[in-house]
Order: C-alpha cells, then structure tokens, then sequence
C-alpha cells in the first residue's frame, strides 16, 4: 500500500499499472507550443489526457482497479461515486470486462457526462447534490448490494493507474517543473511517486480550483480536511470538497506548492488552448495551464510539463466560456443605447459601428421598457472586437456621434 514517505514498492506498482495498461490505454505524446512558451517564458509542454478513451485520464484507474479483482469480487461487480470523468471511465472499463457496475452521480452533474456514463453500458444513479454526498450515498448501496467499491482516488491502484502518466512524462522530457489539476489527489499522487523515481528533481506543483480548495486546506490542518463549505467552481472535476487520506500521505511528501486559481483564470485557460492548439478542454483539464500562466514569472526559463486532465466539456459551459472570455480579452462589447423612435435611427446608428471597425454579433430592439419615454427605444447589441483599444475607439466615435452608451458587464461563468 502507498505509504507516508516515498518506497519503492510504490513506484513498483506504477510499473505493474503500466503492464496491465499496455495496449488498453493510448499514450498521450506531449505537444508544444510556441504560444505558450511566449506567454509563460518557459518551454512548455502539454500532457493531452482529454485525447484519452472517454475524455480523461481517468481510464487508467479504472482499468488498472477492475484488473485487480479477484473473480469473485468481479462476479459481484462494482460500485463508485462520481461527478462525471471517473464514472465514464468505469463504466466504459466494466462494460470492457464484462463486469457490472453502478456509478452514482450528483443531480448536478453535466448532463454530458451523465449521458456518456450511460452509453459506455452501465446502470447511473442520480442522488443528492454534491460529490461527496454521492459518495456516501455509494457506500450505502455497496454495503447493501456487497459489490466491490472503486473509490475515485483514493485507491493504490487507482493512484498506479494514475501514476502511469508519469512514467510516459519522464519517457519523453526531463522536467524542471510539472504542474497537476488537483481534486481529490489520485492523479497527482501518482504523478509525483513516478516521477520521484525517474525525474527526481523535478518539482511538481498542485494546482487546485478557488472554488474547492481542499489540498492547501489540507496542508494547513496537517490531515486531511473538508473545505467546510460548498464547492463553487466551473471545474466540476475538482469539486471533491476533501482531498483523499492515501493521496495525502503521498502529496505532503512530495509536493510544497499549491496554485489556487479562480473561474475567470480557469475560463482564460479553456478559451486559450481552444483557440491557439484547437484543444477542448474541461474545466478541471484547464487549470493547470492557469496555474502555469498566473506562476509565469517563477516558470521564466524553465521546462514545464502542464498536464491537460479531461475534455468532457458541457456545451452549455463552453458558451459561456467563451463569451465571458472574449469580454475580458476585449473582443466583445455589449452594452445599450436609447434611441429616437424614427425611421432611420437604427440604421444610423449601424452605420456608425460599421465604420467603426466593429460587427453585430446580435441586436435587440425594445420600445416596451416600462421606463422608457414615449417615443423612443432601447438597442441592445453586442459588437466583435479587435482588443481593448479598438473597444475604447468604438466607444470614442459613438460619443462623436452624440450616442449616450451603456456598457453592460462580462458574460458570467455561471
């Protein structure tokens, strides 16, 4: 079993992971980017897990766990709680080995996710609210049904599945630093005991969500610790709300930093790898790359591995990810006018945002507003822009033109 300080039994059950993995999992080679590298000031590579079989990293878990059954244990079938990624992972593993499984689900969970653990050929149950609630409510049906509990991460041989992403790591780069999305702790768990045997000078940092930082919470009581209030973040694949006894142990040992970023960093993230390496990722696979860009001075001149966890993205989210981004990028402005309710006035009004430089993303004419004089409109419009400056620039020509504006705020992310 894992233990407090790092032996190399641990490392030795990475190794086994990596066997039993051969030709299930597909090795994610690591990509570059010269974009990255310029923003950042280091050489910047990208772990691709959401390229995975179903979407994320957490195929190698599953399968090195379901691998580890005895046939009995196989003939009782298993049982887990999930958020989305580790329940599509066991689902698709199960299905793969012919063994039964039920994962249950938070309410909220991606509606996504729930209807991918669902084609994988498994059985879901939606209970409660959160992730760990739905872990209680797992460990209930297990003690009821006797089948075999596959817990997330905190799990030896999910944290070896894990784990395996470090060797593939270390095959390719000898890293300075390697930056890991931390939840409950099983991937960077087993990142770091590969890669303290391999790359032993690498430094390997925690990068965890604002919303749902239960690993610096953790490190400040010493154990691990509930964050003691509800999670709130878009990258639902870190809302643990607790990080895992076992991946505990291991992180206090090996890894001294933890990088909290917020939503808008995690959102900057998605919308930055979309748009610059065509790469879909989710929140949770994001927030290393956030990490690594709010830590880009201390990076400078460093090779820096980023490990993107998962894509399995709510469209819904996406949307919104994307507007709120390109607002905080300045390239969308939304804001409202009042016009005289005449003919030609819009057209006028057009007119000046087309030269301008700008483009009508949507437009929205109400004459209705119960606050609005008789005789005149609100103009709702959202305009495609080429920065701040060029914002600034529509705004000034619009004041030229005697058009009184208000802007309205940033998309939100929830």
């Amino acid at each position: 079993m894992f233990g407090t300080c790092f032996r190399m039994q641990d490392f030795t059950q990475i190794e086994q992971a990596a066997r039993r993995l051969a030709g299930i999992i597909k090795p994610t080679p690591l990509l570059r980017s010269d974009t990255f590298d310029r923003l950042i000031g280091a050489e910047v590579f990208l772990k691709p897990e959401n390229r995975q079989k179903t979407g994320s990293f957490k195929i190698r878990g599953a399968f090195n766990r379901l691998a580890s059954l005895s046939p009995e244990e196989a003939r009782l079938g298993v049982i887990a709680a999930s958020a989305g990624n580790h329940g599509q992972a066991l689902s698709y593993a199960a299905t793969c080995a012919g063994i039964r499984a039920t994962i249950v689900m938070p309410r909220s969970a991606a509606i996504a996710k729930i209807d991918a653990t669902r084609h994988y050929g498994q059985n879901v149950v939606l209970e409660v609210s959160d992730y760990q609630e739905a872990r209680v409510a797992a460990l209930d049906f297990q003690r009821q049904s006797g089948a075999v509990f596959v817990d997330a991460y905190d799990d030896t041989f999910v944290i070896a599945g894990q784990g395996t992403i470090g060797l593939e790591i270390a095959d390719e780069v000898a890293p300075d630093v390697v930056l890991v999305p931390v939840g409950g702790g099983g991937l960077i768990a087993g990142i770091a005991v590969a890669l303290g045997e391999r790359v032993p000078k690498a430094a390997v940092i925690a990068v965890e969500a604002a919303g749902s930082p239960q690993l610096s919470a953790s490190f400040t009581a010493g154990a691990p610790v509930s964050i003691g209030r509800p999670v709130d973040t878009i990258a639902d694949g870190l809302a643990t709300g607790r990080i895992g006894r076992l991946p505990f142990e291991l992180l206090r040992e090996r890894v001294r930093r933890v990088v909290s970023v917020d939503d808008g960093e995690i959102g900057e993230a998605v919308l930055l790898m979309l748009e610059r390496m065509k790469l879909l990722a989710e929140g949770a696979g994001a927030a290393a790359l956030a990490g690594a860009l709010k830590l880009g001075a201390e990076l400078r001149g460093k090779r820096v591995v980023v490990v993107v966890s998962g894509g399995n993205i709510d469209i819904n989210l996406l949307d919104r990810i994307i507007g709120y981004g390109l607002a905080k990028a300045g390239r969308l402005l939304r804001f409202r006018v009042n016009l005289h309710d005449r003919p030609g006035e819009l057209q006028k009004l057009l007119g000046a945002i087309g030269a301008a430089g700008a483009n009508v993303r949507t437009i929205e004419h109400d004459r209705t507003r119960l606050n609005m004089p008789i005789g005149s409109a609100c103009v709702m419009l959202e305009l495609e822009t080429r920065s701040r400056e060029h914002i600034s620039e529509i705004r000034e020509r619009l004041a030229q033109e005697g058009y009184g504006i208000t802007v309205e705020g940033g998309a939100a992310l929830r």
